[in-house]
């Protein structure tokens, strides 16, 4: 009896943008695009610390993913990319308080892995319908999920850019993890807030089901970040999933 060949979930497609807005002379942003790890890292801190920042995270992780990466290693290099900031911040002056966000998903055994810290977004669009996987660490987040203003007043909040959660902020730092499975088709978003501080959810949806590739989602999405001003760095970091066999 001939019995059918077990059908994987992996990256089929993936793409990788940022840009520097139209409001800041640097980009503090950075990414990492090298399925089946994708990261965006959002810095902050004066004297391009916030670069440095943002970009230790990516090295760090990248360099696990290197040699492959399971779950609870992910978490881990969060973690290790922290303690790295930190020890940077505290040896050198003109790093003092730099910091970055970090949204970091990894695809492995047919589940979509995340570890986060800070406001940068994990997004997953399923059969049309957008959710936003991760919890934003910041002031206006935590006074909404409590009921104290409402979606439309946080983003315009005159506070809504204070991060309460962001790694180098102190020696140790407490990382969200989420595990789930995926479904064929499904897409993923890794953002920095550049975009979804500006861009309604419904409207990353439209762009995401309306565009030939990935890669035109990307470019679209930045666009739409900068028709609505373009305040700060935009990162976008797209990958589908999908069953081939094997």
């Amino acid at each position: 009896m001939r019995t059918r060949k077990r059908e994987a979930l992996r990256v089929v497609e993936h793409a990788a943008l940022s840009d520097v807005g139209r409001q800041r002379e640097g980009n503090e942003d950075s990414m990492l695009e090298r399925s089946p790890l994708f990261v965006v890292a959002d810095g902050m801190g004066g004297a391009q610390a916030g670069e440095i920042a943002s970009g230790t995270t990516v090295e760090t992780l990248g360099e696990l993913a290197a040699d492959g990466i399971d779950f609870d290693e992910l978490v881990e290099g969060v973690k290790e990319a922290n303690r790295r900031i930190w020890s940077m911040s505290q040896e050198d002056s003109s790093r003092s308080g730099m910091g970055t966000t970090v949204s970091a998903a990894l695809v492995h055994d047919g589940k979509i892995s995340i570890a986060h810290v800070g406001d940068s977004r994990a997004y997953r669009l399923r059969e049309g319908e957008i959710h936003q996987v991760t919890d934003d660490h910041s002031l206006v987040a935590e006074l909404e999920r409590h009921g104290k203003i409402t979606a439309a007043e946080a983003r315009v909040h005159p506070q809504r850019s204070m991060i309460l959660r962001a790694l180098g902020i102190g020696e140790e730092v407490e990382v969200d993890s989420y595990c789930f499975e995926g479904a064929d088709g499904d897409i993923f978003l890794l953002c920095s807030d550049g975009l979804s501080g500006v861009v309604h959810d419904a409207v990353i949806a439209e762009i995401l089901e309306n565009t030939n590739s990935l890669a035109d989602a990307a470019e679209a999405l930045i666009d739409m970040a900068n028709v609505s001003g373009g305040p700060d760095n935009i990162t976008t970091v797209l990958f589908r999933i999908g069953h081939s066999k094997k």
